[in-house]
């Protein structure tokens, strides 16, 4: 078939198409040398461990510093997924409840679709009843194609990009989340998507009609499969299928995390409350799995909004964590984004921003900073005005991390044609950073304890994320036991000096570039006086 004919381009940047050939030959995110001593992992699930500045559970101890958090760039081009033409699939809605995932070289997207039919199933009251899966490629993160699958039937034809879900009822569904593992030993089922579906969830206080979760498998992550049975009546799945709690659950994310499955989500009251038993807005409580078959009736309380505990708010109208939240789970810590929720009594007043939250043990979660805006909804006349939504979407791509996100106008509940999928970019995993608070004093952090199981061969690699040193004003690392004493070799006069800034700076001990170790420590960083040094993370990797 004819690659016009193939693929619908999404160029809404307006390039040449010489200009767009040169983006995609050249590529986005090209690293000088002179940032980097090593090539960093292209995945954040990798060997190497990362410390953010940010994270003070990984780094505690801290002595003259401020810890300033960055703003992401929106990308000029944004929407960098828009709507269809007229009656295409996604012809009134692009909603980028949905992920982002790298795979065999390229990005693979998938989003919710809603043509004009579908807007009128959910004005009749069945579910999300025209509300469907779709499937965009890109080999940059940034120009995006809709490739014509052939799969599902949409107006006639089979020229579009849903994807194909069996049964075919369980496509309505307004979250997704798709992970892949291609190490499951069922090749059917590497690839796993959540979806979130209207359901009967029984009689019982917040019980009636609500949202709850199904899960499809897939080889390819085109042709989904469910492996338990789902009957779906007038767009909800009948209470005898559910597979999750019988509770009103709105996922969030998905994550595995030793072992186990976890799967955040919102919660509000009735179904969920305070610890003393007060209502709550919006928060964010978390179930499990083993095999995302059979589901844990426990919730946790994982996360509430900032100076929202222990107020009685009814539920919408205060401060909440909306769909809290999709993850990037980075190995050693997760990173999660979930909706600033700026309630109100009136629909048309709320907005919605995107936050920050992270976690090191996969169950509580916090704040860097208290109501901290990672994303601001646009400005009136903007795509994303209003209100922006979040997907399961990052990548470290070169020198940069893209955040992909999506946006819901809360002002406008006319059911305008809506979404579309944005970037943001910033630094490579320079979300925030630690400088210097006052100049006439020395400054110094140290980490918390890395315990000998997690360099298991003895030898390990630091590398850090800095910028503003020199040999003039070198950065100085030390390593110190687990009491806090200098370890020999590796302290003092024979203390690390890094002189070099860049995303990735290796950590030589007198020319070494490893560091033997056989027990507990921590890493010391000292900066150098009277400087502007910002230090945004530390990583360290255990070498076989």
């Amino acid at each position: 078939m004819n690659l016009k004919k193939k693929c619908k381009l999404i160029n809404s940047s307006g390039l040449s198409t010489i200009a767009l050939i040169l983006t995609l030959l050249l590529g986005v995110g090209k690293i000088s040398m002179a940032q980097l001593s090593v090539q960093p992992p292209e995945n954040g699930e990798s060997n190497v461990k990362v410390l953010f500045a940010f994270d003070d559970h990984s780094i505690p101890w801290k002595k003259n510093l401020k810890l300033t958090m960055v703003t992401p760039d929106k990308h000029p081009n944004n929407p960098v997924v828009a709507r269809g033409p007229k009656g295409s699939v996604d012809e009134w809605a692009v909603q980028f409840y949905g992920s982002v995932i790298r795979d065999k070289g390229k990005f693979r997207m998938w989003y919710i679709s809603a043509d004009d039919q579908g807007l009128k199933l959910i004005k009749q009251g069945k579910g999300f009843s025209g509300l469907r899966p779709a499937y965009a490629e890109s080999e940059d993160g940034i120009n995006w194609h809709k490739p014509d699958l052939g799969l599902v039937e949409h107006n006639g034809n089979k020229a579009n990009n849903l994807v194909k879900i069996d049964p075919q009822d369980a496509a309505a569904g307004v979250h997704l989340i798709v992970i892949h593992e291609p190490k499951d030993p069922n090749p059917g089922k590497r690839y796993k998507m959540l979806l979130t579906v209207m359901a009967h969830l029984g009689t019982g206080e917040g019980r009636g009609k609500g949202s709850t979760t199904i899960v499809l498998f897939s080889a390819d992550g085109l042709s989904w499969k469910a492996e338990t049975p789902m009957q779906f009546e007038n767009g909800f799945l009948l209470e005898k299928d559910l597979m999750l709690p019988a509770i009103n659950f709105e996922q969030g994310g998905l994550y595995r995390w030793n072992g186990i499955y976890y799967l955040p989500g919102q919660v509000f009251s009735p179904t969920v409350w305070q610890p003393d038993g007060k209502i709550v807005g919006r928060v964010m409580t978390i179930l499990r799995s083993r095999d995302l078959i059979k589901w844990d009736s426990l919730l946790s309380y994982s996360f509430i909004r900032n100076g929202m505990s222990g107020k009685v708010v009814p539920v919408g109208e205060g401060e909440e964590s909306h769909i809290a939240s999709s993850t990037w789970n980075r190995g050693n810590v997760l990173l999660g984004v979930h909706g600033l929720w700026h309630g109100a009594p009136k629909w048309q007043d709320r907005s919605m921003d995107l936050g920050l939250m992270l976690s090191n043990d996969g169950i509580s979660y916090r704040e860097p900073t208290a109501d901290y805006v990672l994303i601001s909804k646009g400005k009136e006349g903007e795509w994303d005005q209003g209100g922006l939504i979040q997907g399961q979407g990052f990548a470290n791509v070169g020198d940069k991390t893209f955040i992909w996100y999506g946006s819901w106008d809360m002002t406008k509940p006319s059911y305008p044609p809506r979404g579309g999928v944005g970037l943001v970019t910033l630094r490579r995993d320079g979300f925030g950073y630690l400088a210097t608070r006052n100049q006439e004093e020395t400054a110094s952090f140290e980490t918390r304890i890395i315990e000998k199981k997690e360099i298991t061969s003895g030898k390990v690699r630091l590398l850090l994320n800095a910028e503003n040193i020199s040999k003039d004003a070198p950065i100085k690392v030390e390593l110190l036991d687990k009491t806090g004493l200098p370890i020999p070799g590796y302290a003092g006069k024979n203390a690390a000096l890094v002189v070099n800034e860049g995303l990735y700076q290796e950590i030589k001990w007198a020319g070494n570039r490893y560091a033997k170790v056989n027990k507990d420590f921590s890493v010391k960083i000292s900066y150098p006086n009277g400087g502007e040094a910002r230090v945004y993370a530390l990583y360290f990797e255990n070498i076989p």
